[in-house]
């Protein structure tokens, strides 16, 4: 026992003395340049076996492509411009990426380069947003032909949607309708590309803990949207469902959820599933038994029974391996050590699964309203299959690892061990991670929207100056 003291002692020294980190990167990127380090690898040097003194997967040495490169500088007063739920930040067609944030003055800021390379064209719109509500953060998507879509400043607000005047172009139409269904009461809208080039627009009708899930969908061929589902997920008048939502290889698109009973987050509970192989018309739970619509908390399938008041966020990610099956990543607090932890839930063989991804040390309690100021963000996961192994990458940000942007990776997921990187050397304060959803699809390329800023609980503002926006590109296939 005294070793046992003494040697958990000798590791925590050994985690605040070494601070060797993998990829390093140097944050001083100017005027659009590309920072390609020499030989375009950086080498692991740190194997840091503790966590705050907590014992966690031992890292290796391993070879790291990475390139980062900066837009211009953005709002940084609160967070609406690195919040998890902007699907997308970036987008990605063919060989060109886009990507959209609130400039300084709450303008939206178009932006786009060829992928791979440093220098961005950027375009300030005719369109301003209220960005001193985090809510209101902008989504973007490319269809299929290469026209630009933009939906932005939604907080049960009226639809505000626009698309580029043309393919490839940042200038965008005036404001307009999609279907003139369901347009007056709009929060958490969110783009979808389907294989065929369509794309699906999903976003909450109703308030906190009073709303309901639409659908429309896009007709690349007819310019045209029709909405598929005018309420897919019925709260009932009583509660809502808070989702994250994902399009496979094959098009099946994957729902998962956790339902909110008020306005509180505290009352946030359970994670459910549903999926759609024919475009959103009809529904069935991970047993291919069909769903009667709308999805009442009654007949819902829960892929994990979490009781309310267990620090249950809501709104985080998921993704499917190559078999198109779900790969959910979120936190909530472990009955075992009474403290938030990231876990990732997935279906294997059937069954549900969940598996904590490292032992966090910090307490903290989720409630009230508004945007919270919480101390680790919201988790991406991404997924890839590899040497006929399943390489899972969730992306976070941390308090316990100075607000760095952070990846766990698990390079045999679900047996393997996760061992914990930093890809910054950078305090990014309240950033949570956002990709570009169709160039990890298409290259494997895991692009990040880089930002620092600072959210006040609550919906307040910062004195945070504006900061540079960033891109950083890490070519997962790298790592041995």
């Amino acid at each position: 026992m005294k070793d046992a003291v003494k040697l958990k002692k000798i590791n925590k020294k050994l985690c605040i003395e070494m601070n060797i980190h993998f990829a390093q990167v140097d944050n001083r990127v100017h005027k659009g340049r590309l920072m390609v380090f020499p030989s375009y690898f950086l080498i692991l040097a740190f194997f840091t076996i503790c966590l705050r003194g907590q014992t966690i997967a031992q890292q290796s040495t391993a070879p790291f492509s990475i390139q980062t490169s900066e837009i211009t500088k953005g709002w940084s007063s609160n967070s609406v411009n690195a919040v998890i739920f902007r699907k997308n930040s970036l987008a990605t067609h063919k060989n060109t990426q886009y990507v959209a944030f609130y400039d300084p003055e709450e303008r939206v800021i178009l932006a786009k380069r060829k992928v791979g390379k440093s220098e961005w064209e950027i375009h300030t719109t005719q369109y301003k947003g209220h960005a001193a509500d985090a809510h209101n953060s902008i989504s973007i998507m490319v269809d299929g032909e290469g026209y630009l879509h933009m939906a932005w400043d939604h907080h049960n607000d009226t639809l505000r949607y626009a698309k580029s005047i043309k393919p490839g172009s940042l200038e965008l139409t005036e404001k307009m309708s999609m279907t003139g269904e369901n347009e007056n009461s709009i929060t958490y809208p969110e783009f979808h590309r389907l294989p065929d080039g369509d794309l699906l627009f999903f976003y909450r009708k109703g308030e906190s803990g009073r709303g309901n899930l639409i659908i429309n969908r896009y007709d690349t061929g007819r310019k045209t949207w029709k909405q598929i589902q005018n309420n897919l997920i019925d709260g009932e008048g009583e509660r809502n469902a808070y989702w994250q939502a994902c399009v496979d290889a094959k098009g099946t698109i994957h729902i998962s959820w956790v339902w909110r009973e008020t306005w509180d987050v505290a009352t946030n509970h359970d994670l459910c599933y549903a999926r759609s192989n024919d475009g959103g018309i009809t529904w069935e739970n991970s047993k291919a038994e069909p769903y009667k619509l709308p999805i009442k908390m009654g007949s819902v399938e829960v892929a994990f029974s979490i009781p309310q008041n267990s620090e249950l966020i809501n709104q985080t990610s998921m993704t499917t391996d190559e078999m198109g099956q779900p790969v959910i990543a979120t936190y909530w607090r472990d009955q075992k050590t009474g403290k938030p932890q990231y876990h990732v839930v997935y279906l294997d063989n059937g069954q549900w699964k969940s598996q904590v991804v490292y032992e966090r040390e910090t307490r903290f309690s989720l409630s009230g309203g508004g945007t919270k100021k919480i101390p680790i963000s919201r988790p991406q996961i991404v997924v890839k299959e590899i040497d006929q192994k399943t390489r899972a990458v969730m992306i976070f940000r941390d308090q316990e690892r100075e607000n760095k942007p952070s990846i766990a990776l698990n390079q045999d997921f679900p047996s393997g061990e996760w061992k914990l990187i930093d890809l910054l050397e950078s305090d990014l304060g309240s950033w949570e991670p956002t990709y570009d959803t169709e160039l990890w699809k298409s290259k494997g390329i895991l692009s990040l929207f880089i930002q620092k800023v600072e959210q006040v609980d609550s919906e307040g503002l910062s004195d945070a100056e504006p900061e540079i926006v960033k891109v950083f590109d890490w070519d997962v296939d790298s790592i041995e």
